[in-house]
């Protein structure tokens, strides 16, 4: 497969929701983060960091955990309510690679920084045929203070843009997009 463009992979990445077992390659990791560090960053100061679990185990206990959190929370998406309670069904859709991206909470851009960040870790996994898909209801595991430790996420980070990442089970839905809203758009008027 070709790398695509930068606004063909804007316009043709999807959410993923079904991986196959094949696991991605250390390789192929390392040029998605390389991809999210190059993203923009106020005052160069890259406030982020990432933790990679690609162990099973890890994963369905986080997905467990998730789950039960999000099944005793108010919040709950609501398409979800009817997954949380299938014993089987894990957040992570089954991908075998989590991609955690964290922010130093000392830094007070830092959560835009890193959501940037994970546009481009998103975008570069489409170009090279990874699918991939943020994952947000895991954000209540990943910052659990008894999970952080076995993370690898120390107490100056917190847990910000989740990506499951992998290679898609299936072809992914085209999905259809509001028409953008526009507030307002202010011009100065010009001679011709």
């Amino acid at each position: 497969m070709s790398e695509l463009n930068v606004c063909e992979a804007i316009l043709a990445r999807r959410s993923v929701r079904a991986y196959t077992a094949q696991k991605v390659e250390v390789k192929k990791i390392r040029s998605l983060i390389e991809a999210a560090v190059r993203a923009p960053t106020s005052m160069h100061l890259e406030p982020w960091a990432f933790a990679i679990i690609q162990d099973k185990v890890m994963l369905e206990q986080l997905s467990d955990i998730a789950k039960e959190r999000l099944s005793n929370s108010s919040k709950q998406p609501l398409e979800l309510s009817d997954d949380l309670i299938q014993p089987d069904f894990n957040v992570f859709y089954n991908a075998n690679t989590l991609i955690v991206i964290c922010a130093n909470t000392e830094n007070p851009d830092a959560f835009a920084d890193c959501w940037m960040a994970a546009q481009n870790l998103m975008l570069a996994a489409h170009a090279i045929g990874l699918g991939s898909c943020v994952i947000t209801q895991a954000l209540p595991a990943l910052n659990d203070t008894n999970m952080k430790p076995q993370l690898g996420i120390s107490a100056h980070y917190e847990a910000i843009a989740p990506i499951v990442i992998g290679y898609s089970d299936k072809e992914s839905q085209t999905s259809r997009r509001k028409r953008p809203l526009i507030l307002s758009w202010i011009e100065t008027d010009s001679e011709h």
